[in-house]
This record gives C-alpha cells, structure tokens and sequence, in this order.
C-alpha cells in the first residue's frame, strides 16, 4: 500500500514542466493547509524535451512507490517557451488527465520562478526566449505577478523592471543577460519550481475545480512555420 493519502484531504499531484530547457517532472502531495514534495526528477536539454519526460514521469513514481492511478490532479507548467518544447509537457499532461480521468490545471511557468523568489522585494522573473529576447514577468514583494509575461529584447524587460521599482533578478534569462538587466541575479530557482507551481495551484485542487484546458503561451510564432510556396524545379 503507497502512502498515496496521509489524510482525509491529502492528494497526489504530478507536476510537469517543459517551457524551458530544464524538462522537469515531481510528485507533489497536497493536503489542506500544505503542499509537500515527494520526488523529481529535473534534467537540463534543451533538445531533448520529447525523450526525457515520459520516462522522468515514470521515474518519480517509482521513487515513491506510487502508480498513475493513484494521482488526483496534474498541474502543467503553460510557458512562456518556446514552441516544440513547451508542447510536450502540455500534450504529456492533457492525455494522461484524459486517460486517467482527473483534472489538470495550468499555471504561468514564470510563475514558478518569480513566486518564490519574491521576498519583500519586486522580482524580474527571466527565462531565455533564444533570437536574443527574454520571456518575462515581474512579481511583487508577495509574489503576485504585477506586469507581463511578454517577450522582448533584454533591454526592454529591463526598463520595464526599473519602472516597477524592481531590485534583483531571477531565471535562466537573467543569468544570461545579467549585464542588459543591470540587475543583481539571485542563483534560485533557474527554472520553473515544481512545488511552486504546485503551490499556486493548490485552491483548485482541494475545491476539486472541473478540469482546465492547458492553453499554451507561446507569445509568438514558432520558429519553424509552414512553406507558403514552392521552389520551382531546375533542369
């Protein structure tokens, strides 16, 4: 027997995220005033979203001794990030909610990031967009995200951050363009943090909330679109 329910109100949630390079699976387990991590696996490849997460879903529940039928809820990461990616976990999520019969939910992947960062202070969650840009949202001294997400250049993010009175960075995108920002870069989280994410998800799953479709946030077109035409054939 897996210690599935601790409790009356105690549930078993599966976190995914695939919004950023970071592909990142956890059980979390959700009880009426707390929320609790069990198991994760986190692997960082930008290039290998498709291979590694259905294996670091079944890896998390074997670290527990848990099966699938066993998860109340599951809680997606919705970006922003980059298209190919950023589907896996959404597609991960929504098919094995179908199949098992429970809902997931979506919460905002820099959420993750900027929600436990904040303390007292206003946060610039940053995580790296590629062509150069960020994608990007502020969060105030309790957390609560205050303006974006958006994509823009650095320098952008950066203005905007300094008109919210922000004083420190966080995420992947803030560490690589540290020097734009022209903001302290606090180390943690990189990416999106799993219990976080859990966290803001929480309500929902002790009201029991009717499933939620996982809308993806992408912000703009995908990098690879579609032939309009056809190249004329050379003798």
């Amino acid at each position: 027997m897996t210690a599935v329910r601790l409790g009356w109100h105690t549930v078993l949630v599966l976190v995914v995220d695939s919004s950023t390079p970071a592909v990142t699976a956890a059980l979390v387990e959700v009880s009426a005033d707390a929320v609790a991590a069990r198991a994760q696996r986190c692997t960082v490849d930008a290039r290998a979203h498709g291979e590694l997460l259905a294996p670091q879903v079944d890896a998390v529940l074997a670290d527990t001794g848990a099966r699938a039928a066993d998860l109340a809820a599951i809680v997606a990461g919705l970006g922003p990030g980059p298209f190919t990616g950023l589907r896996v976990g959404l597609v991960t999520a929504a098919t094995m909610g179908q199949v098992l019969g429970i809902p997931t939910y979506g919460v905002c992947s820099l959420d993750g990031i900027g929600h436990p960062a904040a303390a007292g202070e206003p946060v610039l969650a940053a995580s790296d967009a590629r062509r150069r840009e960020v994608y990007w949202a502020v969060y105030d001294g309790a957390g609560q995200r205050i303006a974006g997400p958006n994509v823009d250049v650095p320098a952008v993010a950066a203005e905007r951050a300094r008109g919210l009175a922000v004083t420190i960075a966080v995420g992947d995108g803030a560490h690589r363009y540290a020097d734009v920002l022209g903001l302290p870069v606090r180390g943690e989280p990189r990416y999106p943090d799993a219990t976080a994410l859990a966290r803001l998800a929480a309500e929902r799953i002790r009201a029991g909330a009717p499933s939620e479709p996982l809308t993806p946030l992408y912000l703009r077109r995908p990098d690879a679109v579609a032939a309009t035409g056809h190249k004329p054939v050379l003798p």
